[in-house]
C-alpha cells in the first residue's frame, strides 16, 4: 500500500495513525517473543547445559525451559562465555555491522540522521546476535536490543507503506517505545522513552507519544499474554510495594544518594567508553573482539568469585544480575554492603568489555543494577547513622535505580514511570523525583547515548 492510498482513506489521520500503531505494536510485540525465547533457548540449551550456571532473575521472571541439573564448572563457563562472543561477532560483522553495541544508539541515530531508516536485517541479526550474547552471560541487558529490534520494524512499516522522512521517523520512534514497553512490562514509560530518550536537554519528542503510547500498550499485551499464567502482567521486581515514604526529612539522605549515583554514573560512562575506545584500536579483524571482552568478562567474574569465598551474589556482575539486585531490594538485610558495592563497581567493568568490545546487549539492564545495588549499600550505609529515620533500606535500591539512568541516559520522567511499573508501585515517587531530578542536572555534561542531540532543533 503506498502513500497515495493512505491519502485517499476516507478515515482521518488520527485513525490512520491507530492503525499503523497498533500494527507497529503487534509486530513489536512479536518480536519481544521471539527474542526471549531465543535468549532462554541459548541459556537452557548452551550456557546451563555446558557450565551449569543459571542467571538470576527478577521476581517476575523465571525460565520458560526446564533446566538441568548440571554441576558448575567455571572453566567451562568461560569457555561458553567466549563462545558466545565470537559467534555474536561473526553475526553481526559479517551481517550488519549497525547492530554492534548497545542497540539504543543505533536508533536513535537513524531517527536524527538517517531519515528514519533501518534495514530489515539489523532486526534479524540484533535479535540472534544479543540472545547468544545475553544467553552466554555476557554483561547486558534487553532494552538495547528490544529497542533496535522495534525501531528497525516500524521502519520496515514506513518503507512499505511508503510514508514520508517524518513519518518513518515517527514510526521508527514508536517502534521503539512499544519494545521496550513490552520487554519490561511499562507499557506508559515505553511511550514516554520513545520521545525522550532522543535528546540530551529536557525536550520531547511530542509527536511521538501517542502512537507510541498505543503500540507501547499493544506490544505490552501480546508479550504479556505470551506468558505463563503466573508471569502473565507480572511485574519484574515484584514484592516491593511495602516501601513508601513518610516524612521530608527523608530527602536528606536520598541527596546524599543523588550524589553518590551521579559520580559512579559518571565513572560507568567514562569507564564505557574508553574501553569501547580501546576495543576499537585494536589490530586484527573486528570479529573476534566481542569474544576477547567476554573472555575477560569471564575472568573478572571468576576473580570475584573465588575471592568471595564462592558466593553466587557476586555473579551478578554477569548477565542480566537481576537475581541479586531482587535480593538486596527484598532482603537488603541478606546482602553484605561489600558485595553490593562489588556488584555495583565491577558491573560497570563488565558491561562496558561486553558490549564496548562489540558484543550485542543493552545497557538500561546493568544500569538498573548498578544504580540498585549503589542504593542499597548507601541506603544500608546511612541506616547505620539514621536507623530511625531510614527503616528500609531497599527502598534507596529502588530509587536508586531510577536515579542513576536519569542521569546516565537524560530521561528522568521515562525513568521515573518504568521503575515505578517495573517493581509495581508509585508510593516512592516523590523520592524518586527528586533524585533522578538531581541526577540529570548533575550529569548534563555526559551521557551514555552518545546519538543524541541537545533539542529537536538539531534534529
Amino acid at each position: 500500500m503506498n502513500r497515495d492510498v493512505w491519502k485517499s482513506l476516507t478515515l482521518g489521520t488520527s485513525s490512520k495513525w491507530f492503525l499503523m500503531s497498533v500494527l507497529v505494536g503487534v509486530v513489536a510485540g512479536c518480536g519481544a517473543i521471539a527474542f526471549q525465547i531465543a535468549g532462554q533457548l541459548v541459556v537452557r540449551y548452551v550456557l546451563v547445559e555446558y557450565s551449569g550456571f543459571t542467571p538470576g532473575e527478577g521476581h517476575g521472571e523465571r525460565a520458560l525451559f526446564a533446566h538441568p541439573d548440571s554441576p558448575f564448572s567455571f572453566p567451562m563457563l568461560l569457555l561458553v562465555l567466549t563462545g558466545g562472543g565470537l559467534v555474536s561477532g561473526l553475526l553481526v560483522y559479517t551481517f550488519a555491522p549497525e547492530a554492534e553495541g548497545h542497540g539504543t544508539d543505533g536508533a536513535i541515530d537513524a531517527f536524527h540522521n538517517r531519515r528514519g531508516n533501518i534495514p530489515l536485517r539489523v532486526a534479524i541479526v540484533k535479535t540472534l546476535a544479543s540472545a547468544i550474547t545475553l544467553g552466554t552471560a555476557g554483561s547486558g541487558g534487553r532494552e538495547g536490543p528490544i529497542a533496535q529490534i522495534g525501531a528497525s520494524f516500524g521502519s520496515l512499516i514506513g518503507r512499505r507503506l511508503k510514508l514520508t522522512a517524518r513519518d518513518r521517523r515517527i514510526l521508527l520512534a514508536t517502534g521503539m517505545g512499544a519494545g521496550v514497553g513490552a520487554i519490561f512490562r511499562a507499557p506508559l514509560a515505553g511511550a514516554i522513552f520513545a520521545g525522550e530518550i532522543l535528546y540530551r536537554d529536557a525536550d520531547l519528542e511530542s509527536d511521538v507519544i501517542v502512537p507510541a503510547a498505543i503500540a507501547s500498550i499493544i506490544s505490552y499485551s501480546v508479550y504479556g499474554l505470551f506468558l505463563p499464567e503466573d508471569l502473565c502482567f507480572a511485574h519484574i521486581f515484584g514484592g516491593l510495594s511495602q516501601y513508601s515514604t513518610h516524612s521530608l526529612t527523608e530527602l536528606l539522605p536520598y541527596t546524599i544518594l543523588a550524589l553518590v549515583l551521579s559520580s559512579v554514573a559518571v565513572l560507568y560512562i567514562k569507564v564505557f567508553y574508553g574501553i569501547h575506545d580501546l576495543f576499537a584500536k585494536l589490530p586484527g579483524p573486528r570479529h573476534i573482539r566481542p569474544a576477547i571482552g567476554a573472555l575477560l568478562t569471564g575472568l573478572v567474574a571468576a576473580a570475584l568469585y573465588y575471592c568471595f569465598g564462592q558466593d553466587r551474589d557476586v555473579l551478578a556482575v554477569l548477565s542480566t544480575g537481576y537475581g541479586t539486585l531482587q535480593k538486596g531490594l527484598e532482603a537488603p538485610q541478606d546482602v553484605a554492603v561489600q558485595v553490593l558495592i562489588v556488584v555495583a563497581f565491577f558491573k560497570i567493568l563488565t558491561t562496558s568489555l561486553t558490549i564496548g568490545s562489540g558484543g550485542s546487549g543493552g545497557v538500561f539492564g546493568p544500569s538498573m543494577v548498578i544504580g540498585g545495588c549503589t542504593g542499597v549499600a548507601v541506603g544500608k550505609t546511612c541506616s547505620y547513622f539514621w536507623p530511625e529515620l531510614i527503616k528500609n533500606p531497599g527502598a534507596f535500591g529502588v530509587v536508586g535505580m531510577a536515579g542513576f539512568f536519569a542521569g546516565c541516559a537524560h530521561a528522568p520522567i521515562s525513568t521515573i514511570i518504568m521503575v515505578s511499573e517495573m517493581t509495581g508501585s508509585y508510593r516512592l515517587l516523590l523520592p524518586t523525583m527528586w533524585v533522578s531530578t538531581l541526577c540529570f542536572l548533575l550529569c548534563q555534561r555526559v551521557s551514555l547515548y552518545r546519538k543524541q542531540v541537545p533539542s529537536r532543533l538539531e534534529s
